[in-house]
């Protein structure tokens, strides 16, 4: 049985390169497969986790080199947040600090101590210090210690305009619980460690959110197989009226896509196949990989994208 929660977050950035660096060697992350769009073959679709890319620790980008910045409001994810140790906010404090890392100063939220920062694209992020987290698993081949490792996903807050609906479906098919409420924050959990966390903030009407640099695409919740995936296909059109894309196999893994009532584009993947399928786990992110039917046109899409590590 796979755990309900988060399964990846995918975003908007600009420079490959610069992304790369950042989120690699900043943050510590693994680069665990380096790919493309598959609807946009000419864009790298690139994927940070730790060591084996486990479902709740994958971000991925969709870098432009000359990318808009986007625009924060309703209908978007406001915030993605990731787990480390409450005793390494200090480190990661400083370290930010050292490495020009826009960021505030920490804060308690929920009761946890949240140290909020943006990307080299502006995107909202930030580290909660979570006990227990430094017993978890965490990649540890960068500059960051081991015992300041992030260990994945906290989880995202929603900016919507109001919480109700986005709540039915987290609560009715996604397997999230109401946990607290604080000013026009309610945050939900779904009882597992990574990507467990989702948070609606309501605040009535406002702008909506422009995708471009820095913002989030869509965010991605787990089902064990495709056979977890249906079921909850069959409540979000049966039981909710919602309409969902045919799944599309994604290569690591298979989706589905909605948008859930706030205006949020939702996708519900499953936990298999996993990042090892096209290459081992020692050499996860080294090569470009395509799928299948991609692979012919290899030596084009190679000649326009810029070089990554």
């Amino acid at each position: 049985m796979s755990e309900h929660g988060l399964h990846h977050v995918t975003a908007f950035s600009g420079p490959a390169l610069r992304n790369v660096d950042f989120y690699t060697r900043v943050l510590g992350l693994r680069l665990v497969k380096k790919t493309v769009n598959f609807d946009d073959p000419g864009t790298y679709h690139l994927y940070y986790g730790d060591e084996t890319g486990r479902p709740g620790t994958i971000l991925t980008f969709f870098p432009w080199e000359h990318a808009v910045p986007g625009r924060t409001g309703i209908g978007e994810t406001q915030e993605t947040a990731f787990r480390v140790p409450r005793s390494s906010i200090g480190y990661w404090t400083h370290r930010f600090i050292a490495q020009g890392v826009t960021h505030e100063a920490p804060a308690q939220v929920f009761g946890e101590t949240v140290l909020p920062f943006r990307d080299p694209d502006g995107m909202a992020l930030a580290l909660v210090g979570t006990d227990g987290a430094e017993a978890e698993p965490a990649w540890t081949a960068g500059e960051v210690p081991a015992e300041h490792a992030i260990r994945g996903f906290h989880g995202v807050t929603l900016l919507l305009r109001e919480a109700a609906p986005t709540a039915a479906i987290l609560t009715g098919v996604l397997g999230f619980h109401e946990v607290g409420r604080e000013g026009a924050q309610t945050r939900f959990r779904s009882g597992t460690d990574l990507g467990g966390s989702v948070t609606l903030r309501a605040v009535g009407d406002f702008l909506r959110g422009r995708q471009g640099a820095g913002s989030v695409h869509h965010i991605a919740f787990r089902a064990a197989d495709d056979a977890a995936q249906a079921a909850m296909v069959r409540q979000l059109t049966e039981e909710h009226g919602l309409a969902v894309t045919e799944q599309r196999d994604r290569n690591y893994f298979r989706s589905v896509y909605f948008r859930e009532p706030g205006g949020v584009l939702f996708e519900i993947a499953t936990d298999v196949p996993g990042f090892a399928v096209d290459e081992p786990v020692t050499a996860l992110g080294e090569a470009l990989k395509l799928p299948p039917f991609l692979e012919p046109h290899r030596a084009e899409i190679e000649a326009v994208l810029p070089k990554v590590a």
